[in-house]
């Protein structure tokens, strides 16, 4: 995979409740993702950035939700996340990593 590209794949973790409680029970972490990402560069990408063992990664296109605004209807941009399980013993701490 092109070096450039592992940047670009992956642009960040997804927090949220659900990704807490996932993220608790059953090993994975989620992740927001490039639009055009495949599960093949997002778990290279996620193996060569935090030095860990995939065994898994699955993927789903969440739509924008449509919202009343001040000025009208608006839409919230469309989400790609990818949930991606660890082997056992690996482990990403994001609040270490900027130490």
């Amino acid at each position: 995979m092109n070096p450039e590209r592992i940047y670009k794949v992956l642009l960040g973790p997804h927090i949220s409740e659900k990704a807490t409680i996932v993220a608790e029970g059953s090993e994975q972490v989620v992740f927001r993702v490039a639009k055009d990402a495949t599960k093949p560069e997002i778990k290279a990408a996620v193996e060569k950035l935090f030095n860990v063992k995939v065994e898994s990664v699955n993927v789903l296109n969440q739509k924008g939700k449509t919202k009343r605004t001040m000025r009208g209807m608006g839409k919230r941009s469309d989400v790609r996340k990818a949930y991606v399980r660890l082997a056992d013993g690996s482990e990403i701490d994001f609040l270490a990593a900027g130490e």
